[in-house]
């Protein structure tokens, strides 16, 4: 075959830049929008918040050659200052007499510096305010392990048993539980340093008074004991707590109440309290540490009743308001090619597109929102046994938008409603066939299952296949298989283990 050129006609869909920047922020969380927004705040110029009250016109210097520009994005900015950045005055704005009264010329010598001029620590709230909580303002996550070396620092200890104590507190998993055999932490020592296992264990049982109560325990038996050794003596049942648990954990286990009424020659009234107190123990002591950052959700869109209508928000204080830089847009000229105003040129074409991807971004969030509270109103008003069957295609019809397009709307997205915040993906569900010809959502067979095994008989609960026929009798057609997997997803053990001495 010969080289020739053939023309050809054909349409392609092509993803600019600008829309690949809608879709990105469009998927973005409320928290990583704002680092979004920060970052092209630093990169682009010509991009600048709207300050809270701060008037503007929406003129174009590109459009009709006027000196400023705005553009904005429709939602307003809360962001405050804190309390010491309000209260604060720079050098720059005293005068020079303010200035030399502020600053007295000697200061007593009993005077901290914190006495005559304001700090960021003496700004804080006194003691005194019972909302203030350090603690949880400049806290970070504490390991497990740390807490115990904390501990470990103020126990007095030779050099050679401390060594010991911290070998013991890296075997420790996050449970509480010693994961390692006093054998195998002997052989991992020094053969040098001459460690023995009654040395080992010594040290394990000064550990194992550290709190959390019952840490350092080679099973649940030890745990549990721990944790009762170090109740008051006083506490009642405990000596028959403590005899229950050292020789009869398993038949609790299995809940064969009779069997333990039968050993330890106790009446139902006496094994009663003696079970609530053993329940009452933690099985995880390590769990009460939290080691993990805590997350913090923010919702997008806030949903209210006001005159017996349902109204959607978006919520100003995650929407930052920005716009165009009117003294950067000034300069920007047009019959000018050199290299500084085709870049400012190109900053403000970004910063007109950041601003108008946000709009959009916005008009989309409102847009599904308002339909899926439409759809949704039964739950609102009367909770998650009114939840409708929802998926994404019902939204994307109503709004005329694609699938993919809602699922990005959804994701990470959460709405305060006056019964919590959800995401928005917790409003869509697969739906069940009734009796009737109707459906029932799944997540209101959920709700109608938790209520079910709520009320139902401590000695004798519900099992799956008699869960199934209770809410066949009320229409709902669901197999005893579907049944376990809405238990298990809820968190909600078998019949055998919900059974309980009442």
């Amino acid at each position: 075959m010969k080289p020739s050129l053939v023309l050809k006609m054909g349409q392609q869909l092509t993803m600019t830049p600008q829309l690949q920047q809608a879709i990105r922020l469009l998927q973005l969380s409320t928290l990583d929008l704002q680092q979004e927004i920060q970052e092209a705040l630093e990169s682009n110029p010509m991009l600048e918040r709207q300050e809270e009250g701060e008037d503007f016109d929406n003129s174009d210097p590109m459009a009709d050659g006027a000196e400023s520009a705005t553009a904005t994005v429709a939602q307003e900015e809360t962001f405050q200052e804190s309390s010491f950045q309000e209260n604060t005055q720079t050098v720059d704005n005293l005068e020079e007499g303010e200035w030399g009264e502020r600053i007295p010329n000697e200061l007593p010598v009993d005077t901290a510096w914190e006495d005559i001029y304001q700090t960021s620590a003496s700004s804080l709230p006194s003691n005194d305010d019972d909302e203030w909580d350090f603690t949880t303002r400049t806290s970070s996550g504490e390991s497990l392990q740390s807490h115990m070396l904390w501990q470990l620092n103020l126990a007095p200890m030779s050099d050679k048993d401390r060594l010991i104590a911290v070998t013991l507190i890296d075997c420790i998993n996050d449970q509480g539980y010693l994961e390692e055999t006093l054998d195998e932490i002997v052989a991992s020592f020094d053969p040098e340093l001459d460690v023995e296992l009654d040395e080992v264990e010594a040290v394990l049982h000064r550990i194992q008074q550290f709190e959390p109560s019952g840490i350092g325990a080679r099973d649940l038996r030890e745990c549990l004991l721990l944790q009762l050794r170090q109740l008051p003596a006083s506490t009642p049942w405990l000596k028959e707590a403590q005899r229950l648990t050292g020789d009869y954990l398993d038949l609790l286990g299995n809940r064969d109440y009779s069997q333990l009424m039968r050993r330890m020659k106790l009446k139902e009234d006496e094994l009663r309290p003696i079970i609530e107190l053993i329940q009452s123990l933690n099985p995880r002591p390590g769990s009460q540490i939290e080691s993990s950052e805590p997350e913090y959700v923010v919702p997008d869109v806030i949903v209210r009743k006001h005159n017996e209508r349902w109204l959607v928000e978006l919520n100003q204080e995650a929407m930052p308001r920005l716009r165009v830089n009117a003294q950067y847009a000034g300069f920007v000229k047009r019959a000018d090619s050199s290299a500084d105003n085709t870049f400012m040129r190109n900053q403000l074409q970004e910063a007109r597109w950041f601003i108008k991807s946000l709009q959009s971004r916005n008009e989309t969030l409102m847009k599904v929102a308002t339909q899926i509270v439409e759809h949704q109103r039964g739950f609102l008003d009367y909770g998650d046994e009114a939840m409708k069957p929802l998926v994404l295609h019902d939204i994307a019809e109503a709004v005329g938008m694609h699938e993919s397009t809602i699922s990005r709307v959804t994701t990470q997205k959460y709405m305060h409603t006056p019964r919590g915040i959800y995401e928005l993906k917790y409003f869509f569900s697969s739906h069940v066939s009734t009796s009737e010809g109707g459906e029932c959502s799944s997540t209101a067979i959920r709700a109608i299952i938790k209520k079910l095994v709520a009320a139902e008989n401590a000695k004798k609960p519900l099992s799956d296949s008699k869960i199934a026929g209770l809410l066949e009798a009320q229409g709902i057609q669901v197999a005893r298989r579907t049944v376990a997997k809405y238990r298990e997803s809820l968190g909600i053990a078998p019949s055998s283990e919900r059974k309980r001495l009442m």
